[in-house]
């Protein structure tokens, strides 16, 4: 068997990010183990609901969740499967040598990672001209170009596909958190159309009257995400497993793990894969994850509707380009958004600890590289449980998800400060299940109580997009500073993820008091929409974005009928002509005179 002789880079592995590319190879031979690392891949008021009515449409609201979730599922499988694979050094030799692509994973990492630190830029923009359910799309479709770069691996296809990516993560991630806190408000909406038709059609609900089934959507969502980290691992369990040296192969020159190592695996052999996969296997596995992707593609094009109204959408758009772009940055005067921002941070931390730290540094390093899939597993079913279990919120305080889930970290993360397991010694695996399957419960109750919170604090549909835009620009800034000190001792980061955790639990309780005590948040203004009629019909009456004081049952505030002058028939008012609406515009006419 003829293989491509030379000396193979001996890389730095990163492992901060969700995303990968699967690649295809030939045979291999048998090489000197030596050492490195292996890889992994791993996102007081009560809530207590009403009796709703039935709502006609109430039955199609159920089937617009898991569409999400069934791209999610591909990030960490991706990854994990790629970076096992370009870790071994046979394999990379075969694979690069002649290619000259030997550093073509830091690249790749670097511009996952990297790219959305600029996302608050561009993300509202995106979001408004495209919509928010286009945006899913849109963000999909560019993860499946990702994925289908694969099949010809080169620096102009990998590298500009991995930019790609980097910037669809956050505005996939903000118009996901605007898209399900828009459909608890119309299902809210739904389920009570009596009420409203009772009160009239600018009849606005009272606040926080769709908390329950927010934090319902939310639960529901974040319950089949997690999942989704279990099903990422089916490739790894069915297929790569078969591959992989057992623990006394790879553990060999392993000598502390836990709290007592200082990089990441320092001492991992480098030679994990006993036989390298034949190419028509790894050539399934993606086209698998490929369908996968176009599956979710379509799910989101079939099964979910439109966040708003044309109307709402038109008005969404025309209050000026550059106030959408300056509103991100004008809502961080808001002390409520600055208060949370030390939970953001903590949010990226965590669950990249999870899978990148405490997975490689506690579990592959004492259960070796082939039980990695499984403790990912017991991660995901814990967070998974604990969604559904998160539903107790609805007749508990708000903090009490949020700081349940941070008081379980807490003594999570005291405990792993003063552990350190021996290194291939299998019984000590139940307590590392058992500690993925707490840490899923903490992210659970993390995740759904920020998403449920920020929902029902920013109620305005005209600003949501804004704070979930916020909310994952922080959750890329963290991830990125993980990416950053990816080979830290365990126990600075440790220590990191401590006082996160700390200073986000006080600035919390803080921005709970201050709302008890009556403080006013500042808000921006948002401007009114400035329509031109270029091409479409508007009625003004439909605007959206007036309040009931501006424009009062009955009457249009811009397309008001002048008042009469006098009693003759031909007098004219004194003042000035009203202005036209844009659909008398639209059709040409001149108003009055026209007559």
């Amino acid at each position: 068997m003829k293989t491509v002789s030379g000396s193979p880079m001996d890389p730095t592995p990163r492992w901060t990010s969700w995303w990968a590319r699967t690649p295809t190879t030939t045979r291999r031979r048998r090489s000197a183990a030596t050492t490195a690392a292996s890889a992994s891949g791993c996102s007081r008021t009560c809530w207590r609901p009403a009796r709703a009515a039935c709502s006609p449409t109430a039955s199609t609201w159920s089937s617009r969740r898991p569409g999400f979730s069934s791209m999610l599922l591909l990030s960490p499988g991706l990854l994990q499967i790629q970076l096992i694979l370009h870790y071994d050094e046979t394999y990379r030799e075969v694979k690069y040598g002649n290619m000259g692509l030997p550093d073509i994973d830091s690249k790749m990492l670097m511009g996952i990672n990297v790219t959305p630190i600029a996302a608050l830029l561009y993300t509202p923009l995106l979001i408004r001209f495209f919509g928010t359910k286009w945006m899913m799309f849109l963000a999909i479709g560019i993860y499946a170009l990702f994925v289908s770069t694969n099949y010809w691996e080169r620096y102009y296809t990998l590298v500009p596909s991995a930019v790609a990516l980097g910037m669809a993560i956050v505005p996939l991630w903000a118009s996901m958190g605007n898209y399900i806190t828009r459909m608890a408000q119309k299902y809210y909406e739904y389920s009570h159309y009596k009420e409203h038709e009772d009160h009239g059609p600018r009849h606005r609900p009272p606040p926080g009257s769709h908390a329950p089934y927010l934090l319902v959507f939310q639960a529901i969502f974040y319950s089949f995400f997690h999942l989704s980290f279990a099903c990422a691992q089916l490739p790894m369990i069915y297929f790569l497993n078969d591959y992989l040296y057992d623990l006394n192969h790879t553990l060999y020159n392993v000598h502390s793990c836990g709290t007592q190592s200082h990089d990441i695996l320092k001492g991992f052999n480098k030679t994990v894969l006993q036989t390298l996969p034949w190419s028509r296997n790894l050539i399934v596995v993606e086209s698998v994850l490929m369908a996968v992707a176009f599956l979710a593609m379509l799910l989101v094009l079939g099964l979910c509707g439109a966040a708003y109204r044309p109307t709402e959408e038109i008005d969404l758009r025309s209050v000026g380009w550059g106030n959408i772009f300056q509103l991100p940055f004008k809502h961080m005067r808001d002390f409520r958004l600055r208060h949370l921002v030390p939970f953001f941070i903590y949010s990226g931390f965590e669950v990249l600890f999870a899978c990148t730290g405490f997975a490689l540094g506690y579990g592959v390093c004492s259960m070796g590289l082939e039980r990695l899939a499984y403790l990912l597993i017991a991660y995901s079913l814990g967070a998974s449980a604990a969604c559904i279990v998160g539903l107790l919120g609805l007749w508990l305080p708000r903090s009490v998800l949020l700081l349940a889930g941070a008081g379980l970290h807490l003594l999570l993360i005291f405990s792993l400060f003063f552990w350190a397991p021996v290194p291939g010694a299998l019984q000590q695996s139940w307590i590392l299940y058992m500690t993925a399957a707490l840490w899923g419960v903490g992210s659970a109750f993390n995740k759904t109580g920020l998403s449920t919170l920020l929902g029902i604090l920013y109620e305005d549909k005209e600003r949501q997009d804004f704070i979930f835009t916020i909310y994952h620009w922080w959750q890329a800034v963290a991830i990125f500073v993980v990416y950053l000190g990816s080979s830290l001792p365990m126990k600075v980061k440790l220590a990191v993820l401590l006082a996160t955790l700390v200073a986000a639990a006080g600035s919390y309780l803080w921005m709970e008091q201050k709302l008890r005590r009556g403080l006013t948040p500042r808000q921006p203004r948002i401007p009114r929409p400035q329509h031109k009629v270029r091409g479409y019909r508007y009625l003004e009456e439909d605007n959206s974005d007036e309040s009931d004081a501006e424009h009062p049952p009955g009457a249009g505030a811009d397309c008001a009928e002048p008042a009469p002058a006098g009693p003759g028939l031909g007098s004219q008012p004194d003042g000035p002509q009203r202005r036209l609406c844009p659909y008398e515009q639209a059709q040409g006419g001149e108003g009055p005179e026209e007559q």
